[in-house]
């Protein structure tokens, strides 16, 4: 069933957040997260997963070079650094006191943000 009103999904992690990668290339790594791509199920993490790009020279940039950059991650392959232990944790939703669906750390059961 297609949602009606915020077709936004709900995921375990969002911008802003500090992330730890679980699998790939760049597995141990920690990062925050500058941009999640939802169309795609990825999410760009500072510092995780550099790609080069070879910029060919324009009227702009004269030079030309080479680039390095921050590629996509698989959300799947991200687990959620919670902010008040420092360890890596799952996220569950529940409301909290004013009546609101927040995220929190299932293993401390403290709410994120």
């Amino acid at each position: 069933m297609e949602r009606k009103f915020n077709k936004q999904p709900k995921w375990h992690i969002r911008k802003g957040d500090t992330v730890k990668v679980i699998a790939g290339n760049d597995k141990g790594k920690s990062g925050k997260v500058l941009e999640v791509v939802f169309e795609k199920e990825r999410a760009i993490v500072e510092g995780i997963n550099i790609i080069t790009k070879h910029q060919k020279p324009s009227a702009g940039k004269p030079e030309g070079g080479i680039k390095k950059t921050e590629g996509g991650i698989h959300v799947s392959n991200l687990m959620l650094v919670d902010p008040a232990s420092g360890k890596v944790t799952r996220v569950g939703r529940k409301l909290n006191e004013k009546g609101k669906l927040q995220r929190y750390a299932k293993k401390t059961g403290e709410f994120i943000k």
